[in-house]
């Protein structure tokens, strides 16, 4: 397994391995099964695998949270390898954004301005596009894999590929879970037991809004009430529970489709994203 931190030296390791499909599995390292299962996909179907590492400081709008983000480069080095990596790209900050830098990529719209986007402030999503962009550029991938947890990231960057030209296939996996059902995040490890077992709360509201529209109940707002109390049982006040139209992001009165619900909760300190799609495939 070749590990990269210059783009001259990813380019190089990938330059006689065009012949046969490329995957990128972009990452910010603390890995877990989650990203696992995006490198198993990736493994599957190309020929080259490559991972980057890179913790995007531009996405953070606390810069405490930035300060907190786990960084496990030994330990991801040897899943990358365990899993059937080629190519690592490990670049420093300098190297993504060296001096001088004054480019951005942004994308408009309800799509990057709101829930998140919102929540989060315009730059997060900025950071994610102008990286994302970057890291496509440096790589040359045919795919590039994203995990559905990150629903209005992965909206974004189809926007921005779309928009671009950009010359890659996005692959989206479906959430990974633990075993009680909590969406996989690094995030999850600063949970304390307590809050880890309150916030089983987030794929249970998401489970009994998907039964709530499944039994015919189609009002958007009566599910988010029901998805919200069982929220507010558990001592979690919800940051937003939305349900959207899962390509625009446009709210939705109605359940006449597939309709994107997305929680964004704190439990503890611990900011927590899920979602789901009800109302069909």
């Amino acid at each position: 397994m070749i590990v990269a931190r210059t783009v001259a030296e990813l380019r190089a390791a990938l330059r006689d391995r065009r012949d046969g499909a490329i995957g990128l599995v972009p990452t910010m390292g603390a890995l877990h099964e989650g990203h696992a299962t995006l490198l198993r996909a990736a493994r599957q179907a190309d020929d080259t695998v490559v991972m980057s590492i890179f913790v995007n400081p531009t996405q953070f709008n606390e810069q405490s949270d930035l300060a907190a983000y786990p960084r496990t480069e030994e330990a991801d080095l040897a899943l990358a390898q365990a899993a059937g990596v080629d190519v690592v790209f490990a670049p420093d900050a300098a190297e993504v954004y060296p001096p001088g830098f004054a480019t951005t990529v942004s994308v408009t719209g309800p799509i990057a301005e709101t829930l998140e986007g919102a929540e989060r402030g315009r730059a997060h999503f900025d950071g994610v596009a102008t990286v994302v962009t970057k890291l496509l550029l440096a790589a040359l991938p045919d795919h590039a894999y994203f995990g559905a947890k990150d629903a209005q990231q992965v909206a974004v960057i189809r926007r921005l590929v779309a928009d671009l030209g950009l010359p890659v296939s996005l692959v989206v996996c479906p959430t990974s879970r633990d075993d009680d059902g909590l969406a996989r995040s690094s995030r999850n490890t600063r949970l304390s037991p307590d809050e880890r077992a309150r916030a089983l709360a987030i794929p249970r509201a998401l489970q009994e809004m998907t039964d709530a529209a499944a039994a015919g109940i189609v009002d958007a707002e009566a599910l988010r009430a029901r998805g919200t109390a069982t929220l507010e049982a558990s001592g979690i006040r919800p940051e937003y529970v939305a349900l959207v139209d899962p390509e625009t992001f446009a709210p939705v009165a109605e359940i006449a489709g597939p309709v994107l619900v997305a929680i964004a909760a704190r439990v503890g300190a611990t900011r927590l994203i899920d979602n789901t799609v009800i109302g069909g495939a």
